[in-house]
């Protein structure tokens, strides 16, 4: 399985460079992981340029206050799922600051709450490439994460 991020927002974010560069690194261990990046505008130009964006085949999944949450050991057993299921490329959508446009939510499979608190895009990034690292440990046993 392949992963792909795509983050509305620039490419360079100051606060967590270099977390989610090292997490991302790790995570080469496992999976390949592409980060895309989309240029914020207004709501409906970037879900254009983010459905344009998810290759075809992939699974996607919204980061989205009104999604599901999960705990570490869930979000393992999620990514195991799509392993099973034979998933060629799972796909994880920061969306903007003004939310998703109809477009993404369509072709979106699942829907994901990092946290009922509200995070800043570039620290969102590196609690994903983080939770994906820690997820990816858990579902290798190792012993990264401490039940």
């Amino acid at each position: 399985m392949n992963i792909s991020i795509i983050a509305v927002g620039k490419n360079r974010n100051y606060i967590s460079e270099e977390a989610v560069l090292e997490y991302s690194t790790r995570l080469q261990h496992y999976t390949s992981i592409e980060w895309v990046f989309i240029p914020g505008s207004d709501t409906e130009e970037e879900g254009r340029l983010i459905v344009k964006a998810i290759p075809e085949q992939s699974y996607v999944v919204l980061l989205d206050e009104k999604g599901r949450s999960f705990s570490s050991p869930q979000l393992a057993d999620f990514i195991q799922k799509r392993l099973n299921e034979s998933v060629k490329r799972l796909v994880f959508v920061i969306g903007g600051a003004h939310g998703f446009d109809e477009r993404v939510i369509k072709r979106a499979q699942f829907s994901w709450s990092l946290s009922s608190l509200t995070f800043p895009h570039e620290l969102v990034r590196t609690i994903l490439a983080e939770a994906l690292y820690r997820a990816f440990t858990i579902i290798q046993g190792e012993k990264y994460h401490h039940i």
